[in-house]
């Protein structure tokens, strides 16, 4: 914008267009001021203000009250156009206040976007269907630090406590089972400790995973390693390798209940207190998030989850 655009810009009062434009469709100052509630001298000052400011008449005063100049009826089509627009910012922003109207950026890991997200997230846009959700899939350590830096205003992931300016709250807990072919003896097990495993070869995560480092934690502690055999990106090319024969995976229960139609596997818990899990909420400052944002907050924590299905 030059100088001297902006200067204009400095000179007009929404005010003055308000009444202007009052003016120019009532054909009368006297009706005008009625309409507006003021003073009709105040009306008649704020019009001849903004001849004065643009430099040229904008009315052609008679007996039977006023008609606009072709500067005036210029005049009345912008003035009209900009009033117009600061209603729908006014609407379009109380909106953005009330919750109902947004955009959220939530950093997800696998875990939770498999097993709850997707129902989670289905009913909050079936009440809020304006609301715009961005949504990546990242490493629990990654989710919490791309909240940490502003990156995105909400996380969802197993909270390591790394990034301790971070704001936590409870969302969906989760377990994690062995996934094995159906043929195996040990899928007839009601449950089976980790240290079992470790004589089989596995199908691993993403080594920064959540699941891949609890694994590698444990076998350590028995003074063990894990016999990883080949690492994949995702819960179903999992699945699809076991069913293969590479080796036995490990991931939460109901995130293979959900995906139950891939192969002739089988899942068996693990006995193992750490393979009982929780998945976070994380926030910089939950009180302090948007509207929409807390919103989204409230309603992730509103609803149980639903029943996974039976294999």
């Amino acid at each position: 914008m030059k100088p001297t655009e902006r200067s204009f810009a400095r000179r007009i009062d929404l005010t003055s267009l308000q009444l202007f434009v009052a003016v120019g469709e009532e054909g009368s100052i006297g009706r005008a001021a009625e309409r507006e509630f003021i003073a009709a001298s105040a009306v008649s000052k704020r019009v001849a203000d903004l001849e004065s400011t643009l430099g040229t008449a904008l009315l052609y005063r008679h007996a039977r009250g006023v008609e606009l100049t072709p500067a005036g009826q210029s005049l009345l089509h912008h003035a009209r156009s900009v009033l117009y627009g600061l209603e729908k910012m006014q609407g379009e922003l109380s909106e953005y206040a009330d919750g109902v109207r947004g955009h959220v950026r939530v950093h997800a890991s696998m875990s939770a976007i498999v097993q709850f997200l997707p129902e989670d997230l289905g009913r909050f846009i079936g009440r809020h269907p304006r609301v715009k959700i961005d949504l990546e899939e990242h490493l629990s350590s990654e989710v919490e630090r791309a909240v940490a830096e502003g990156a995105a205003d909400l996380g969802l992931c197993n909270a390591s406590g790394a990034a301790p300016r971070l704001q936590v709250r409870p969302y969906r807990h989760d377990r994690l089972a062995l996934i094995l072919p159906a043929a195996r003896t040990e899928s007839a097990l009601a449950a089976i400790d980790f240290i079992d495993t470790l004589d089989f070869d596995h199908v691993g995560l993403h080594a920064n995973s959540s699941i891949s480092l609890a694994l590698h934690q444990a076998a350590a502690r028995a003074g063990r390693a894990v016999r990883l055999r080949i690492r994949v990106t995702g819960l179903d090319a999992m699945c699809r390798m076991i069913d293969n024969g590479l080796g036995v995976g490990v991931m939460p229960e109901r995130a293979f209940r959900l995906m139950h139609g891939t192969g002739n596997l089988r899942c068996v818990p693990l006995r193992d207190a750490w393979a009982a899990r929780r998945i976070s909420l994380v926030a910089r400052d939950f009180d302090t998030l948007p509207p929409t944002a807390r919103a989204l907050v409230e309603h992730l924590v509103e609803y149980p989850a639903p029943q996974a299905p039976s294999t």
